[in-house]
């Protein structure tokens, strides 16, 4: 029940009674409170402890181990400015703004590769961690969480991927209706 998944006071200030706070909710209410609950005390890989989800906490990018698509056919955008290069270049791509300790950006790390190997001599396929440069690539390629593709038109207009299919067949579907 609702009392099991919100942090309620300990020092009984606060009660759940027939489905209703009763007491004054200021204290643990506040802003941006809501972000903390279920990860108060649990442990990062590096030993740290938690105090939110990740995605809002500065440094949550060196809690992860290793870093996604290291070898392959993915190329790594490390810069803004090579970023901003391929916007500019005139020719279609693919770019994958991620976070390598997301677990959605970790999930989809095989279908990408294979993707980024069936579209090889057609489209350049990259990666640019987002957790890093977050105003730059909220401004630049729609990214307001992890993972983000979008297709690069030859243009330069960033198209955001909206479905949570994740699959090489529909990568390439929505490239190809994308830039039909």
């Amino acid at each position: 029940d609702a009392k099991d998944t919100i942090p309620i006071p300990e020092d009984g200030s606060v009660k759940f009674v027939n489905f209703k706070f009763e007491g004054d909710k200021t204290a643990w209410l506040d802003y941006a409170q809501e972000r903390k609950g279920r990860f108060v005390g649990l442990q990062n890989k590096d030993g740290s402890v938690k105090t939110e989800c990740g995605i809002h906490v500065d440094g949550a990018e060196r809690t992860f181990d290793r870093d996604l698509w290291v070898d392959g056919k993915v190329k790594d955008l490390e810069t803004e400015d090579a970023a901003l290069e391929i916007k500019s270049s005139g020719k279609p791509a693919i770019v994958t703004v991620y976070a390598p300790w997301c677990p959605y950006s970790q999930n989809m790390e095989e279908e990408y590769e294979k993707f980024a190997e069936s579209v090889e001599g057609k489209f350049d396929v990259y990666k640019m961690r987002g957790d890093e440069r977050r105003e730059f690539v909220i401004e630049n390629f729609n990214t307001n969480s992890f993972p983000t593709v979008n297709v690069i038109k030859p243009d330069g207009t960033a198209v955001k991927y909206d479905s949570e299919v994740r699959t090489v067949e529909a990568f390439t579907e929505f490239v190809d209706a994308t830039l039909a």
